[in-house]
């Protein structure tokens, strides 16, 4: 006789018949364009490796691009919104042999009469994300595929959601994020607090649990700034998300980052300062990157951008890993500010490195 499957999971059907249609939005995102190098090499990117220590500007050696379509709706007082998103990548700088998939494939609903004011959603989509630009890191990103609901609660939004990774036909994992955001607490400053637990559901697997604390404070110098402080262990990611779901109790990290942006008139930018220290199997390794972009506007599309940026490694008795790199590039831009896009660029890149790190 053959054992009885339970199996608890989410679904969504979504039709469109009787429904009130909105107008379908597209965008997206992508980077692409040729390279010069020397004779008998491929265009390179210069990093160390690790979240945030690759500052990216004229050090993209790939093509990538993500484009998405939603569509809004109401039904019976209820507003749903569906989004598809696919994306194109090949680790060389053409599309000849470039893979594509889905990064985004959701619904969500709101004015349910049992919850008027919660947003429901389910499936597969970026949640939670927040991110230093210059360096292309989400230090907290809780995507993935799942459900969850958004929720008024006091002053701030409380997002309750459940994530499932299936890694093969026999090892899965389940992911529970409590994330309370928007709390105010200094004049233009809110907090938001994060909390996942993770539990690696087969033999072998092993429980994790992580923590971040983020603030934000707006109107700084014309633009931003925000402060992580994160930790986590055993199968949680810093970032929230998963991590290896086969990691111990013993596997600890914790990372501090401070980020800032602004706009000064014809100058702007936006700079990091980063220290994370990761502890597995009795060794441990400290990491540390300190950089920045800077954006000068001289007439209202053209500015020029220039971008430094150092990054260190110290494994446990080991050697200490090194990277140094800066970026010049004339640009034409839509608009005058730093975060005007699209934006076309000219660069030259160079980058210095020790022993340590070119073996690495």
């Amino acid at each position: 006789m053959k054992p009885a499957l339970r199996n608890l999971s989410a679904m969504t059907l979504l039709a469109f018949a009787s429904c009130h249609v909105y107008a379908v939005d597209w965008g997206g995102y992508f980077r692409a364009g040729p390279g010069a190098s020397k004779k008998d090499a491929s265009r390179a990117c210069y990093g160390l490796g690790g979240p945030g220590l690759k500052y990216r500007l004229g050090n993209e050696c790939d093509i990538y691009g993500e484009f998405f379509l939603s569509q809004g709706m109401k039904a019976d007082g209820v507003e749903y919104k569906a989004l598809l998103m696919t994306n194109l990548f090949n680790p060389q700088t053409d599309t000849g042999s470039a893979t594509t998939g889905i990064n985004q494939m959701y619904v969500e609903g709101k004015g349910y009469d049992v919850a008027p004011e919660t947003t429901f959603w389910i499936g597969k989509r970026f949640y939670g994300r927040a991110d230093v630009h210059i360096v292309d890191t989400f230090y907290t990103n809780l995507s993935g595929v799942g459900a969850g609901a958004d929720i008024p609660v006091g002053p701030g939004k409380l997002g309750v959601a459940w994530f499932k990774t299936d890694q093969n036909a026999t090892d899965s994992g389940n992911r529970i994020n409590v994330d309370y955001s928007g709390i105010p607490v200094n004049p233009g400053g809110s907090l938001r607090v994060l909390g996942t637990y993770t539990q690696g559901n087969f033999t072998g697997g092993e429980d994790g649990f992580a923590l971040t604390v983020q603030h934000d404070q707006k109107e700084l110098l014309g633009g931003a700034n925000t402060f992580w402080l994160q930790y986590a262990q055993g199968s949680a990611g810093l970032d929230g998300n998963f991590g290896s779901l086969t990691a111990p109790s013993d596997v600890k990290s914790i990372r501090v980052v401070e980020s800032l942006h602004w706009q000064l008139g014809a100058l702007g930018g936006q700079a990091q300062v980063l220290w994370q220290n990761d502890k597995a199997a009795g060794t441990k390794v400290d990491s540390i990157s300190v950089g920045g972009r800077v954006s000068y506007a001289v007439t209202k599309n053209f500015k020029l951008v220039g971008e430094a940026g150092y990054s260190q490694k110290k494994p446990d008795g080991g050697a200490t890993q090194k990277l140094a790199k800066f970026t010049f590039a004339p640009t034409l831009a839509t608009g005058p500010a730093f975060w005007n896009r699209p934006e076309l660029r000219l660069y030259v890149t160079t980058a210095k490195w020790n022993d340590a790190a070119n073996a690495a």
